[in-house]
């Protein structure tokens, strides 16, 4: 089971999915796609991990997702916007391969035996890039949020942190 759940900056999707989460799961587990790479940055993970109790297990992977994951059980991805950012820099911010990488790890993905809750962002729906390597990433996220939400089972947008069902 995918269930997929977007939005813009500060919508509500992390907080939606974590109650989803505990409302299917006991112990359920949040696997955590950033890397750090700033003092700002590691203030809101810290932020983000204190909103979590002990009923749940944290997993930091940046790339291979289905390398970690325990069989059976409810993932909250987040995000799907940080871990696209990790093969756009492995790739030197070509596009194209980065769209194959993500796509050929998600096909894995795909068939997980349990619940994946992924969470990710409408970056596209601001202002247009001005730089090319900024337009580039608005686009690769495009596509995959739209690869993600066709597969999945359930897709919810989120605005003013309220859920909108689209499937």
């Amino acid at each position: 089971m995918i269930t997929y759940i977007s939005g813009g900056e500060r919508s509500g999707k992390s907080s939606y999915a974590q109650q989803m989460a505990l409302e299917l799961a006991d112990n359920p587990i949040y696997l955590a796609t950033a890397q750090v790479y700033d003092g700002n940055f590691e203030e809101r993970v810290k932020r983000h991990q204190a909103e979590r109790d002990e009923r749940w297990t944290n997993i930091e992977e940046p790339l291979e997702l289905s390398r970690c994951l325990p069989l059976n059980r409810v993932v909250v991805v987040d995000c799907v916007t940080l871990w696209l950012s990790n093969f756009f820099s492995k790739t030197k911010s070509n596009r194209d391969e980065a769209l194959a990488l993500a796509k050929g790890e998600f096909e894995k993905l795909k068939v997980y035996p349990g619940h994946l809750i992924i969470i990710s962002n409408e970056i596209g729906m601001g202002l247009h890039g001005n730089t090319q390597i900024g337009r580039d990433f608005v686009e690769l996220q495009g596509w995959m949020n739209q690869h993600i939400a066709k597969i999945a089972d359930e897709a919810y947008f989120m605005v003013s942190g309220l859920p909108i069902k689209l499937k």
